[in-house]
């Protein structure tokens, strides 16, 4: 009995960790915000939020260079057109939430160069941990 309760708190908070998902639906339009227009030198950045309970219940804000350009909520994915070139792509908590989603608490950046040919892909993961990660999407 005594090694049960001893590994049960371990599969809770395991089971905390956000897991990807391969057929995310898109981010409604309503919550796309900028960077929708492609143009004559932009390359397509795509974003996908991992599945799962830790901060399922708020959005993350995905920030281009500062500004806002999407909510996107647990299992949700959104592209946008960007200029090629250095770009600071990361994420902020929703204005919104509060916790663990709020602005004062979640704030990542990346430096990246978004070029034509790239593989420009993000995913936002989450574990008890660590809280809200935006990374590159490595090419297996």
């Amino acid at each position: 009995m005594r090694s049960i309760l001893a590994v049960l708190p371990l599969l809770v908070l395991s089971g905390c960790a956000s897991y990807q998902n391969d057929e995310a639906r898109p981010v409604p339009s309503d919550r796309l915000l900028a960077y929708q227009q492609a143009g004559k030198d932009s390359v397509q950045v795509d974003v996908t939020r991992d599945s799962g309970f830790l901060g399922g219940g708020c959005y993350v804000a995905v920030t281009i260079d500062q500004a806002v350009a999407a909510r996107i909520g647990s299992g949700e994915s959104a592209s946008f057109h960007v200029p090629a070139g250095q770009h600071v792509v990361g994420i902020i908590g929703d204005k919104d939430g509060d916790g663990l989603c709020s602005k004062a608490m979640l704030r990542r950046e990346l430096l990246v160069s978004l070029e034509p040919g790239n593989d420009n892909r993000f995913r936002i993961n989450s574990d008890n941990r660590a809280g809200f990660d935006i990374k590159p999407v490595v090419a297996r």
